[in-house]
């Protein structure tokens, strides 16, 4: 039986951004389940199992609420990602309502429910660990965090940090001053700040000292007063870096610590630090954790298959019972009778009489002829 609903009060704006330029979305949607949408004006009929129609019905309903300005493809992607997965249309919807942060982007806020648990975990932890695949956000929400708790003056200072360390790559030695050389493998970062804040606040930021990046290794020996601390990549410092890293916090400091343990570029046997320290670290009072899992990428959605493929491919496969085949016993042989050779009197091996010996011809006798003398 189909379903059916009409939007009322009808609103023509609001029904073209939530169809799309030649319904896209509703065929977008379509592909997402097994349910057919047909659409007169503001009713529509949705045709399919009734578990599949409900759901996109609530989906077309929280689009409806977004449609006052066109909705973004990324929004309508992640949404769509819910659809598949099965989870309720608006991702960030929270009992407690929603995390507002400081940033130049005003629609800044956790997109999945591990999302929305990391952030509140960095707002009322000292120290927050961030573990899981590319593309949860880890690094990106991190440093927002740090963005609303300067603008809001909890802190004086942003410090960033990362361990230099290449993928897989010997790069060498880079030219310039220590900036110019870190710049490579801080970029990610930069790009962060840029986003969150505009590049004309980050530079002059960077003038009066509100913002620093620097690499793990020019940490030791520092206290950290005031200051919002990154560790990103931290599935590439060791231990001994690591416990170097969580003993610079000092007074009124807050620290993040973010990394991906699938994409560990340490030399083999050297033991990854954000393992040891998550193993640690457990149970320790003032410390939180959230664990992202492919379901909580928010890049492209192809991301979060490749993600699920590699996972599916580390994890180790079923043990299969191979079936033994048990050992046949010999049958026992039967005694047979041994003929007996008359010649000799005894009994011999082969069921097969013995074989006579070959006869041997007798010698031929030639007579001696007389020699007579001539």
């Amino acid at each position: 039986m189909p379903l059916r609903h009409t939007f009322t009060p009808l609103d023509n704006i609001r029904l073209a951004h939530l169809c799309g330029p030649m319904d896209e979305h509703l065929r977008a949607i379509e592909a997402v389940r097994p349910v057919t949408i047909h659409r007169r004006q503001g009713a529509f009929r949705l045709e399919g199992r009734q578990r599949d129609a409900e759901a996109v019905l609530e989906l077309l309903q929280a689009l409806y609420e977004r449609a006052s300005k066109p909705i973004a493809p990324e929004q309508l992607q992640l949404m769509l990602d819910d659809l598949r997965r099965g989870q309720a249309a608006p991702r960030a919807a929270t009992p407690e309502g929603d995390i507002v942060l400081h940033t130049r982007r005003a629609d800044l806020s956790g997109r999945t429910p591990h999302q929305v648990q990391y952030l509140r975990q960095i707002l009322s932890h000292d120290l927050t660990l961030g573990v899981g695949p590319a593309g949860t956000g880890k690094t990106f929400l991190a440093v927002a965090c740090a963005v609303d708790a300067l603008e809001r003056n909890h802190v004086q200072r942003i410090i960033l940090t990362r361990p230099a360390v290449e993928a897989g790559e010997r790069l060498g030695f880079l030219p310039g001053d220590l900036t110019q050389k870190v710049d490579p493998y801080l970029r990610p970062l930069y790009d962060a700040l840029y986003d969150l804040m505009g590049f004309d606040r980050v530079t002059k930021a960077f003038e009066k000292g509100l913002l620093e990046i620097a690499p793990l290794a020019f940490m030791r020996g520092r206290t950290l007063n005031h200051a919002f601390i990154i560790l990103d990549e931290a599935q590439n410092t060791t231990p001994e870096q690591m416990k170097m890293f969580l003993t610079r916090i000092g007074f009124g400091a807050k620290a993040v610590v973010t990394g991906d343990m699938s994409q560990i570029d340490l030399p083999r046997g050297t033991p990854s630090g954000l393992v040891d320290a998550v193993r640690v670290l457990q149970g320790v009072k003032g410390v939180a954790s959230t664990r992202f899992t492919s379901a909580d990428v928010v890049r492209h959605p192809l991301v979060a298959r490749i993600v699920e493929a590699y996972d599916a491919q580390d994890r180790p496969a079923p043990a299969v019972d191979i079936p033994v085949d048990k050992p046949v016993r010999p049958s026992p042989r039967k005694s047979v009778a041994k003929p007996v050779d008359k010649a000799v009197g005894k009994a011999v091996d082969s069921p097969v009489a013995a074989a006579a010996p070959a006869p041997v011809a007798p010698r031929r006798r030639t007579r001696a002829t007389p020699i007579t003398s001539g």
